[in-house]
């Protein structure tokens, strides 16, 4: 086999100041290397855009370094092994890796996971409901809501890549009763008539606090947050007494450039005595054995489902990612590079 000699890889070049622009990012051509001894080089299939890449554009201290100027940007990514130095990885291997945003990549054997391949469920998921992101609404539920038989769980930004996950899973870890809300009357048939949510909320159609409440009349006992800003003021007002908060994000405040108007109630928490925990899907790695066992055999008996939005080429990698931020996806959203 003839390998690749250059690889196209996005770079930011300009850190964006509210909402991103196409001109922050160039794609170059760069040379690839052949891998060294212990390293393999993966042709990649699928890059996966998510929410917090933003946060990685600006410059500021987080959990996470941010993305240099004028170099290659990463993020997940599902690929071959084109040619491996490294012992358990062979020709022809499908695994994930941190080296996404381009074409092909050259990673220490270490940084990557071998998946399974040519089985019931196809590849693409270890980069969604099998991932990163399915894996980060079961940790939330799991070990930071601690969802309980009987439940009624809350879940903004339902019908993204965590969000989806998260309202079928609390089902399947015994909640009573899901209500999700999302943007667009679409999105919100998606939660009840694909992912089984008990009710779906239209955020665009009316205040979301006014409809959470008709929802949830005797109140929720979770909520798992991915919007922040007036999502979480409709819940903090709903939560009943002993109430668990998992944050997970606030995209509703990613792009701004003033502090949020909302939540104007947090005092609520004191009477309530509510408990609130933002987490990192990193903190909860201990349970991706036992999530992947639980969500692969739901996932091959429909009672998990997953969606995608796949865009094709790496040239449109960025207005997948631009797409993402305005809610143009529902599930998981993917960029596919052999489509």
């Amino acid at each position: 086999m003839t390998l690749p000699t250059t690889s196209r890889e996005w770079h930011l070049v300009a850190r964006p100041s509210g909402w991103p622009a196409v001109a922050d990012f160039a794609l170059r051509a760069v040379p690839v290397r052949e891998p060294a001894e212990g390293e393999i080089l993966v042709r990649n299939r699928y890059l996966s855009v998510d929410p917090y890449m933003r946060g990685r554009m600006n410059d500021t201290k987080s959990y996470v370094p941010p993305f240099g100027l004028d170099e290659p940007m990463t993020g997940d990514a599902l690929g071959e092994v084109l040619a491996s130095r490294a012992p358990g990885f062979a020709v022809g291997d499908v695994v994930t890796h941190r080296l996404g945003w381009r074409e092909f990549a050259v990673l220490r054997a270490d940084d990557a996971v071998a998946v399974p391949a040519g089985g019931e469920v196809p590849v693409s998921a270890y980069l969604g409901v099998l991932g990163m992101t399915g894996l980060t609404a079961y940790a939330g539920l799991k070990a930071v809501a601690r969802v309980r038989e009987g439940d009624v769980v809350f879940v903004s930004g339902a019908a993204g890549a965590v969000g989806g996950p998260a309202g079928q899973l609390a089902r399947l870890l015994g909640a009573s009763r899901v209500i999700g809300s999302a943007g667009g009357p679409e999105k919100a048939r998606t939660l009840t008539e694909v992912y089984g949510f008990d009710v779906g909320l239209d955020y665009k159609a009316a205040p979301i606090g006014e409809q959470l409440a008709q929802a949830a009349p005797d109140g929720i006992d979770v909520y798992f947050d991915n919007v922040g800003g007036d999502h979480l003021e409709a819940a903090l007002d709903v939560l009943n007494t002993h109430g668990r908060v998992a944050v997970c994000g606030m995209i509703s405040a990613y792009n701004a450039t003033e502090p949020p108007a909302a939540p104007r109630n947090l005092g609520v928490v004191i009477g309530k005595r509510l408990r609130i925990e933002g987490f990192l899907v990193g903190d909860h790695w201990g349970l991706r054995p036992e999530f992947l066992r639980e969500a692969a055999g739901w996932l091959r008996d429909g009672r998990l489902v997953s969606r995608e939005t796949v865009v094709d080429g790496i040239d449109h990698a960025v207005d997948a990612f631009l797409d993402l931020m305005r809610g143009g996806n529902i599930g998981k959203m993917l960029v596919r590079l052999d489509g």
